[in-house]
């Protein structure tokens, strides 16, 4: 789960990290007062997205103005009038694609004397299962452009669990900064504050891009962007509740309603799969035989008929899907359970698409013959090999 920049700065103020005092704004006509509530003679004012790159990112709408998402302003009627001009405008970046993202939030704060930009995150190492830090001299770029040309300015390191954070590491990271005097002091203390927070607070990511030194020679967290783990939430009801579910996408979002692991694709092949490895290699055998998938989408070992259901209606409510792809394969899901569940579907949301179905496992005949009595054309499928064949011919022609 993802939040905004000023719900992540608030947060870690909370825990001592030094941010910049701001406001969020959420209706054009409170963005003067947001705006007058902080000391100038700088302000600047961000559109809240779930995406990176506002800054180098451009609006739809002409009314918007020719500037991206963070804008300098030098007086507060200035902010807000550009805060107005931002809300409820599409802004598109990178990583939103070109639909774009709708701008409901501002966030207006005081502007800061950048001496020098820097990289900071933590991350969970899938590889060690240690949490990382990940910090490089190049602030306010893209870490995946430093990566590709400049790697030797990256410094990466994990934290043993056994050990926690020690300051040791902080200097680490200072001294890899260029940091001097007292700013390896606050490096240190910075570090052991993220640190604390990322554990505490169940997250996977903690990004500060840019991390800055003040014209006085201070750290400042300038930009923060957290994700959390989405199955920690139960025990972290305060972050759950920062949850925005406009920033998700709807079929995603109403996936998760149903305890569905759904994630949205570009392709054209709607699958509905129990298992997250057989949902890997189906989406694999369906790009193999010349299409693209259109969904990750495990129903887990425990699906209901009613979660079946609703999978399949998430699925056909995608208007890229030109065909649909069932593999299961019955260990603990019962193969009858799915046959139902995807007749019920069926006949509540209709069929326009072609459909095939492969079976294997437990109650495998009787889901069958489930479908085979339905009177539904579906087509059937022997193995995993044939029903990714027969979804593509049927889509591609």
């Amino acid at each position: 789960m993802n939040i905004h920049e000023y719900q992540a700065k608030a947060l870690l103020r909370g825990y001592g990290a030094p941010v910049s005092d701001g406001r969020v704004v959420l209706r054009a006509e409170e963005a003067k007062t947001a705006a007058g509530a902080l000391d100038g003679p700088l302000w600047v004012v961000k559109a809240q997205i779930h995406a990176g790159g506002r800054g180098k990112g451009s609006f739809k709408e002409a009314d918007a103005g020719e500037k991206g998402g963070v804008r300098l302003a030098k007086s507060v009627e200035e902010a807000a009038e550009e805060a107005k001009r931002m809300l409820g405008k599409t802004l598109v970046t990178h990583q939103t694609g070109p639909a774009g993202k709708s701008v409901g939030r501002i966030y207006i704060e005081e502007g800061s004397d950048i001496e020098r930009e820097l990289y900071l995150a933590l991350l969970v190492d899938r590889v060690s299962s240690r949490i990382s830090f990940v910090c490089s001299t190049e602030g306010g770029m893209d870490i995946e452009e430093v990566a590709a040309n400049t790697p030797e300015k990256i410094l990466s390191f994990s934290v043993d669990p056994a050990t926690g954070y020690q300051p040791f590491h902080g200097r680490r990271i200072a001294f890899s900064l260029g940091l001097t005097g007292p700013q390896v002091k606050q490096c240190v203390k910075l570090m052991g504050i993220l640190y604390t927070a990322f554990v505490e607070r169940d997250m996977e990511m903690l990004e500060i891009n840019p991390l800055i030194v003040t014209d006085k020679g201070d750290l400042k967290v300038l930009d923060a962007k957290l994700s959390f783990d989405s199955n920690s939430l139960y025990r972290q009801s305060d972050v759950a509740e920062l949850r925005d579910e406009t920033e998700e996408d709807p079929k995603e979002l109403q996936a998760s309603k149903y305890d569905l692991n759904y994630i949205a694709l570009d392709g054209e092949i709607g699958c509905m799969v129990n298992g997250a490895g057989l949902a890997m290699a189906t989406m694999d055998i369906i790009k193999l035989y010349g299409a693209e998938p259109a969904n990750f989408l495990d129903v887990g070992g425990g699906a209901t008929k009613e979660k079946v259901t609703e999978a399949f209606k998430i699925i056909t409510s995608d208007k890229n899907v030109k065909g649909i792809l069932v593999n299961i394969f019955g260990g603990i899901m019962r193969c009858d359970v799915i046959a139902e569940g995807v007749i019920a579907a069926v006949k509540e949301v209709g069929l326009k698409v072609p459909l095939v179905v492969r079976l294997e496992g437990t109650n495998v005949d009787k889901g069958k013959e489930i479908i085979s009595n339905s009177g539904l054309d579906v087509i059937a499928a022997d193995d995993l090999k044939d029903g990714a064949q027969k979804i593509v011919k049927a889509v591609k022609g």
